[in-house]
């Protein structure tokens, strides 16, 4: 049944994510608590500073800092073992409890580690999404144009094209790009997410994000949808020699529904399955590109707080990162069952 089989998938998946943030934890808890510890120290100086020491005894000074540095270790759980502090920092972090963040801030200012997160979660989103969108119905596009008739003067050229595209890096490519359009024809802006000072209104502001958008999506699609193109060409290309399609097209079935109708459907997983493990790829946002362009998403907040070592930023750009990925694992999983009616999923042989 396919409702055993949906249920046991996303159990899976869930205690996947579990194993995977406990690894996190593990392997971050020194780190953190090293910051920690720095961030204690600084606080009881601060107050110790601000504080009438003038009728105190340095043994009075000395119980207080002592006092108060322990006051802080319990609030921060430093108190208890190393496994209790591992398990309590994975709880928090299972339950999107992310706490404050060491150093980077949000655009109202917080250090509220999931406002900063689920304000970069959008861009990234927003950037390779529409990419993805505009690949997949390019790649697709062309992919069954190339398999209507192999060997063409099309098929042959666009191959060519696709060997030549597909093994450019994505920084170099991404240079080229602003070498060319911005510094040489001042076409678009070189990146960000909107101009200084932003425009004033919704519809001026809209237009501006898309302004800036344009340059990196097609960086992105150009990268893209060429191999995307390729391996539709070889998935659709292999469908339509399967004896059923042979059968449709004796039974006088017109080439247009024949392609579309029978060819599509049966390689649509495994398009389906190409198009959403590159889209899940680039939920965490690619660090190189979008520091190219200063695109202020995931992967630049990752770069970010790995060179400010902020350690709770870092653990929540991986946790949400790990979570969506295996969210889409199991959509996948689900999709492809129901697309590929050759599947009973779940089902006795």
């Amino acid at each position: 049944m396919f409702w055993k089989y949906s249920i046991k998938r996303v159990l899976n998946g869930i205690i996947i994510f579990v194993i995977l943030i406990f690894i996190y934890s593990i392997l971050f808890n020194a780190q953190l608590e090293r910051t920690i510890y720095s961030q204690i120290d600084e606080q009881v100086n601060g107050e110790l500073h601000n504080l009438n020491t003038s009728r105190m005894t340095p043994e009075a000074i000395e119980n207080w800092i002592l006092q108060r540095r322990e006051t802080l270790y319990k609030s921060y759980n430093l108190d208890k073992t190393s496994f209790e502090r591992i398990v309590m920092r994975a709880y928090n972090t299972i339950t999107f409890n992310f706490g404050k963040s060491t150093i980077i801030k949000s655009n109202s200012g917080k250090r509220d580690v999931r406002s900063i997160v689920f304000e970069a979660i959008p861009r990234t989103l927003l950037l390779f999404v529409t990419a993805m969108l505009i690949d997949v119905f390019l790649g697709i596009l062309l992919g069954i144009k190339k398999a209507q008739k192999p060997g063409s003067v099309l098929d042959k050229s666009t191959s060519i094209g696709t060997m030549i595209v597909y093994g450019m890096p994505s920084w170099w490519l991404g240079m080229l790009m602003i070498m060319m359009f911005v510094y040489a024809l001042g076409i678009f802006p070189s990146g960000g997410l909107h101009s200084t000072p932003v425009p004033q209104g919704e519809f001026a502001k809209f237009v501006d994000l898309l302004w800036h958008l344009t340059l990196p999506v097609i960086t992105l699609v150009i990268l893209g949808f060429w191999g995307r193109a390729y391996l539709t060409r070889n998935i659709v290309l292999s469908t339509l020699q399967e004896d059923y399609i042979m059968a449709a097209r004796a039974r006088g079935i017109k080439e247009r529904r024949v392609l579309y109708s029978h060819g599509l459907r049966s390689a649509a997983p495994p398009l389906v399955t190409m198009s959403l493990l590159a889209l899940l790829a680039s939920v965490g946002g690619n660090i190189i590109f979008e520091g190219i362009f200063s695109w202020p998403g995931m992967g630049n907040l990752y770069w970010v707080a790995v060179q400010q070592n902020d350690i709770p930023v870092l653990m929540a750009n991986l946790a949400v990162t790990t979570g969506l990925y295996q969210l889409g694992l199991v959509i996948l999983d689900l999709t492809y069952g129901l697309l590929d009616p050759r599947i009973k999923v779940g089902g006795k042989a």
